[in-house]
């Protein structure tokens, strides 16, 4: 079974997305490990519920101690290598750009969920970025990707797509729920094709 690590950092809606897939037989691995760098992320409490393993690093307790972002991410790319060779991390609301010391160590193997399509809103608040363009009339839909991480921000290629329409009267909550919804349905399927085409090598 394909081991998957999930990065976390709040609520967890995608990671649940994650584990109700896996539960249905749809995912194509198993979540082995869900890391979060917020001790009070509530997508701790999910993966507890579920019995999968957690890890909680905060940088803070770095910057706190005089160490740096890139002694931050080598820390916790060994920690992660010290509990499991994972196939897949699945970067899902992980709000912590990781530098080349994390992803060097995973290289090709770091996906990530990103709401905004290829080329677009690239970094923080990208549906905030979208519903002000929205309302400015410069913007008439908006979408979601998941992409392999490298590190430029939101620049690895693209896995899978879609389009989210902005629709007159839409408030930035109706948005971000319609935006939410299509999330929960293309990161699992993002999974799933990742490690199908990594069991043929591609």
């Amino acid at each position: 079974m394909k081991k998957i690590v999930v990065l976390i950092s709040g609520s967890g809606s995608n990671l649940q997305a994650l584990i109700d897939a896996e539960a249905q037989g749809d995912l194509g691995g198993h979540i082995a490990l869900v890391v979060s760098n917020k001790k009070a992320a509530y997508g701790l409490v999910r993966a507890a519920e579920e019995n999968i393993p957690t890890l909680v690093r905060t940088l803070k307790e770095y910057k706190d101690s005089g160490k740096t972002r890139e002694d931050y991410d080598r820390d916790l790319a060994a920690l992660i290598e010290a509990t499991l060779t994972p196939d897949l991390i699945v970067l899902a609301g992980w709000m912590h750009i990781l530098s080349a010391a994390f992803i060097d160590k995973f290289k090709g193997k770091i996906i990530n969920l990103h709401p905004a399509l290829p080329g677009e809103l690239d970094g923080a608040h990208a549906i905030d970025r979208a519903y002000e363009e929205f309302k400015a009339g410069t913007r008439a839909r908006t979408g979601i990707m998941v992409h392999h991480v490298i590190p430029e921000v939101d620049k690895g290629d693209p896995i899978l797509t879609k389009e989210i329409p902005c629709v007159a009267g839409d408030t930035l909550k109706m948005l971000e729920e319609r935006i939410h919804a299509a999330e929960h349905q293309l990161l699992p399927d993002a999974v799933r094709l990742v490690l199908q085409h990594s069991d043929k090598g591609l």
